[in-house]
């Protein structure tokens, strides 16, 4: 049974979280939206791949200031800011007229994204040291529920507009982006009910109001111990601006924890979690499989990644940071191995079968299709060659339209089990694993001293690792096909793998200042 301390932590772990939600309700609906988007302003691959990408831009130019005013304001401030900063993005892309008005929106929201760093943050200072893992994981699992529910969102949008004559290919994107302006101003009211980050209120000099917030958090004998813990550990270092906590984060000292945070962060941004999130139907529509179909497919994704994250908090103080990390990354490994093999497999066959599946589908988007009629008798070895002649004979507002539907009728070979597989245990892999582990992980390793910044500057690392993949993946799947590309993402998970099982250590059921004693080198 809960005590009122346990439901106080709960509750304000999981408002500070709510920002996981959004953020995946954000992540979630672009996927879908992306390829009207880029029908109705007429995108290039890399158009498209910067309307995702742009997010992460600004998610940079965020971590370069977060640290500040986490610093100066608190972090329930800045919470707040990120809340009303995440409702412009919405407004803006939504309502957007042309390509950079919603380039322009969707950078915004990217600065919002900042939110799960400032979540791990206010989470891993309020939760005592035996919760913490649990409720840093729980930014993970509101990202995993935000992902479902948008991805439920686009599917009944989609399956909509057979009977509802106004939602169109020209206005479905913008219920998609905008149906988050809900969540948005939820948020909003939500964070007006949590306390400040105690942990801030003492290095601020601000015991007695620090002491009032533990009350409803940590046990009464473990109060003293928590402010002396923290006032010491504060007081045995200056009071730090940004520079100079920049400087210390990169001193010979702190050396180890850098590394290990840096080499955790590119490994859990570039196995290709933004790839399958941001541009979910394109990756379904490769193996063969019509819009709807596609969009039913993420919603499986969804829920999948709901239940491996709800997997990871029950797990993550029992099993420990360590053993869920590496064996999430094998399972990943092994996941993209599968989803090579199945796509590399496939083929694209133009017969007289191909042609009268393709007109059924395409009947209805007036489209001329006769303009195919040269691709008779043609087989294509790979996707790349395929994408390669449409775009010679169709223009950039038609191809996001038909694409799908030519690959679905000429796909040929494919081991679509063992695709499918590997996207799915993927998904399982990530949210059981580096997903949530990394931010727990971030949460506990850096120093009080330094913690403004070095979350920040972590959380960067991921970020560019992350936009590399969402920036480039369009341009990928047209000159490289999809299946060297998941073969990269495995290389990339088994380096990890392999670096990780020397370097990671086990935090788990430690506070803060203990790990600082452990990993911080005199």
């Amino acid at each position: 049974m809960m005590t009122g301390i346990d439901k106080n932590v709960a509750f304000y772990s999981l408002v500070a979280a709510f920002g996981g939600f959004v953020f995946g309700l954000d992540a979630a609906n672009i996927s879908g939206a992306i390829r009207f988007i880029s029908s109705l302003f007429e995108l290039t691959s890399e158009q498209t791949g910067t309307v995702a990408g742009i997010a992460l831009i600004g998610v940079i130019f965020a971590l370069f200031i977060t640290g500040t005013l986490c610093e100066r304001f608190g972090r329930k401030k800045v919470l707040l800011a990120i809340a009303i900063t995440y409702s412009l993005s919405t407004i803006l892309s939504a309502f957007a007229i042309n390509y950079e008005m919603l380039v322009v929106g969707r950078f915004i929201g990217g600065v919002a994204f900042a939110s799960i760093t400032v979540s791990a943050m206010y989470i891993g200072e309020i939760a005592p040291a035996d919760k913490r893992g649990k409720y840093v994981s729980a930014n993970q699992l509101m990202i995993a529920i935000g992902l479902l529910l948008a991805f439920l969102i686009n599917y009944f949008l989609i399956k909509a507009m057979d009977d509802i004559q106004w939602l169109t290919n020209e206005n479905i994107w913008r219920y998609m982006l905008g149906a988050e302006l809900i969540a948005n101003a939820v948020w909003i009211t939500l964070i007006l009910f949590i306390p400040e980050s105690p942990r801030w209120l003492i290095m601020k000099g601000r015991s007695d109001e620090a002491q009032a917030i533990l009350i409803k958090t940590v046990a009464e004998n473990q109060i003293n111990d928590i402010i002396s813990d923290v006032e010491e550990s504060v007081s045995s270092q200056e009071k730090n601006n940004t520079f100079t906590q920049l400087k210390i984060l990169f001193s010979k000292k702190m050396r180890f924890v850098l590394s290990l945070a840096i080499v955790y962060a590119i490994v859990q941004g570039a196995t290709g979690m933004n790839a399958v999130l941001f541009f979910a139907p394109l990756v379904f529509e490769q193996v063969g499989m019509s819009v709807q179909d596609t969009f039913l497919q993420t919603v499986i994704m969804g829920l999948v990644g709901v239940v491996s994250t709800i997997f990871a908090i029950s797990f993550v103080e029992k099993l420990g940071r360590r053993f869920l990390t590496l064996a999430g990354l094998f399972l990943v490994v092994v996941a993209h191995g599968s989803t090579w093999f199945g796509f590399s497999q496939a083929n694209y066959v133009f017969d007289e079968k191909t042609f009268v599946a393709i007109e059924q589908d395409l009947s209805q988007q007036n489209i001329n299709i006769s303009r195919l009629a040269p691709l008779m008798g043609k087989t294509y070895s790979t996707d790349v060659e395929l994408k390669a002649e449409l775009a010679k004979i169709f223009s950039n507002k038609e191809l996001p339209l038909l694409s799908g539907t030519v690959i679905n009728s000429s796909i040929q070979g494919i081991n679509v089990p063992m695709v499918l597989f590997g996207i799915f245990a993927f998904l399982a892999a990530f949210n059981i694993s580096i997903g949530p582990i990394l931010w727990v992980i971030f949460s506990e390793i850096f120093p009080n001293n330094v913690r403004s910044v070095a979350l920040p500057f972590a959380a960067l690392v991921q970020t560019i690792s992350s936009w590399s993949v969402s920036e480039f993946f369009p341009w990928q799947l047209e000159h490289l096909g999809v299946s060297t590309i998941f073969f990269i993402y495995g290389v990339i998970g088994l380096v990890g793998l392999i670096i990780m099982s020397f370097m990671l250590p086990e935090t788990k059921g430690k506070t803060i200042e203990a790990i600082e004693k452990e990993l911080v080198t005199s």
